[in-house]
């Protein structure tokens, strides 16, 4: 029975000893070191807010310089990359390791900043379902496609076997199945799951023309502003999130899609609770720039078909990780008039160092008084306009915060990156940034 209490004791013993030492204020700082640590060429990082009896190891032929700066109770760690490659750095104290970090040296990545207005047209894969309505038959009003248990949202991609392009495919399939009074078996995709679906056209009886009770559309178009072009790939990214549906507040799944030019022709000023929009029209030629092949919640990505220039920073920049980031001044360029692209400046408002891609990394704030005057901050349209710091591209604008226009969200350049297909992090054997 003493053994067993004994036992208990122990353990509650240890168990108090572990929580209490994990709020030790020196085993705090290790645990909050990062495991891995990336970052480019020729550039710096700082491992601080560690014990001041800390001490490190490195490899022979290391590819870091590494200075201390030492205070009465922490210590910062200024590290300097001198060439690319891959290292383990160990902290220890005395001969004891308490943590290793492995150290990640990139070359230096460059892309060409963008800020043009960019017109953008999407048609969709299939038909995408919109709305019901009901048919006014002779037996009274009647939904054959809610019956059929097809849902706003829903893309329909065949019918009768045959693949479905736009909404001209539809109408012939409904009239035949409704003079032959035969069903018509559509595949639809919900929520990336392909379903089979059986409906029956009816006749309405004030046209005597057959329908299904749905609304449908095949393409969208809107206005944007292009972030990025890396000249190597042609690839370019574009308005920084998604293109949903209007109507069904859903990403659109696209088939084919362009962008082409495009030219402000006025502003709706932004203000509390009510958010801004530039106003544009496509370029007179109505000519594609390059095409769309992926629409994400990190913006329309494809390839440029004809190289464009903004007038005004045309050359390539570096590019910041989101760890690089700093909270204060910055720029973005994007149009407020015409085809001219202007530098207006902002400021990093906070910035989160993220591991892996999500959106809304950034919060910026509107400081120039000339924008704020022309546009009362971010309005829509203004989307994917590049930002810059230290002649850095760091991310782009790409929501307004509706109750106060002069600040919003951006996101991280390199999630932009990773979806335009374009990986910073290899190389190909040739030396070349491999962008498949």
């Amino acid at each position: 029975m003493k053994r067993i209490l004994l036992t208990k004791v122990i353990g509650i013993v240890l168990l108090a000893f572990l929580v209490g030492i994990g709020f030790y204020k020196p085993v705090q700082q290790y645990i909050n070191i990062p495991q891995t640590m990336t970052f480019f060429e020729d550039r710096h990082a700082f491992i601080d807010v560690l014990p001041a009896n800390t001490t490190f190891k490195k490899v022979e032929d290391s590819i870091l310089s590494i200075a201390e700066e030492q205070g009465e109770e922490e210590k910062t760690l200024l590290l300097t990359s001198q060439q690319e490659g891959e290292e383990e750095l160990t902290l220890q104290v005395g001969n004891f390791p308490v943590k290793k970090v492995d150290v990640k040296v990139l070359s230096e990545f460059r892309v060409r900043p963008g800020g043009q207005s960019i017109g953008v047209k999407l048609n969709t894969l299939g038909v995408l379902v919109v709305g019901h309505h009901l048919v006014n038959t002779k037996n009274g009003d009647e939904s054959p496609a809610e019956k059929a248990d097809i849902q706003v949202g829903d893309i329909i991609t065949k019918i009768n076997g045959q693949t479905i392009k736009k909404l001209s495919d539809v109408a012939s399939f409904i009239e035949k199945a409704g003079k032959q009074n035969t069903e018509l078996h559509l595949t639809v995709l919900r929520e990336n799951e392909m379903l089979e679906k059986k409906i029956k056209p009816l006749q309405d009886k004030g046209d005597e023309s057959y329908r299904i009770g749905l609304y449908i559309r095949d393409s969208a178009a809107g206005i944007g502003t292009l972030t990025f072009y890396h000249p190597e790939s042609k690839k370019y990214g574009a308005l920084g999130h998604v293109i949903s549906d209007m109507d069904t507040k859903k990403p659109i799944v696209v088939n084919h899609g362009e962008i082409l030019e495009s030219s402000v022709t006025s502003i709706e000023k932004g203000s509390n609770g009510n958010p801004g929009e530039k106003l544009a029209r496509f370029s007179n030629n109505n000519k594609a720039i390059g095409n769309i092949t992926r629409n994400s919640p990190f913006g329309i990505f494809g390839k440029l078909t004809t190289p464009v220039e903004n007038n005004i920073l045309d050359k390539d920049l570096p590019i910041a990780l989101s760890h690089e980031v700093k909270e204060g001044p910055a720029k973005i360029l994007t149009v407020v008039e015409g085809n001219k692209v202007e530098t207006f400046d902002v400021e990093v408002v906070s910035s989160v160092p993220q591991k892996f891609p999500a959106t809304k990394g950034l919060v910026i704030k509107v400081t120039d008084p000339k924008l704020l005057e022309k546009t009362g901050g971010i309005v829509q349209g203004m989307s994917g306009s590049p930002i810059i710091q230290d002649e850095k591209v760091i991310g782009a604008v790409t929501h307004v915060f509706v109750n106060d226009p002069t600040s919003g969200y951006g996101v991280h350049i390199e999630w932009m990156l990773n979806e335009a297909g374009i990986n910073i992090y290899e190389e190909d054997r040739s030396g070349k940034r491999v962008a498949s």
